[in-house]
């Protein structure tokens, strides 16, 4: 993969990364931790600890929905699973009439 040095801006700091993720993707994921300082910090420069609260909690806000996620996965085989059963007992009927030998 094409690796290549990215410059990001946070919290009036300067980074530069090397990665093959594409710019845009870095810059969208660099401006969520902006976001996030300004939550936790909002009022002028946050001190150096802001950046690893802001990491903390959006490692947080990422467990938490890969949480949701995951129940609501389990929720939608369970679903699933009951509907199976239930077309599956709806067409026993008919396997029968057709596996009786000899009826017409």
């Amino acid at each position: 993969m094409d690796r290549r040095t990215v410059e990001l801006r946070i919290a009036g700091q300067s980074y530069r990364v090397v990665s093959s993720v594409p710019a845009e993707e870095l810059q969208r994921l660099a401006e969520a931790v902006e976001v996030k300082l300004a939550e936790i910090s909002p009022r002028g420069k946050p001190p150096p600890q802001a950046l690893l609260l802001a990491a903390m909690a959006l490692a947080h806000e990422l467990e938490s929905e890969r949480g949701r996620r995951e129940s609501l996965e389990r929720r939608t085989r369970d679903l699933m699973r009951r509907v199976l059963v239930r077309i599956d007992e709806a067409l026993e009927p008919f396997e029968a009439v057709e596996a009786a030998p000899g009826e017409s």
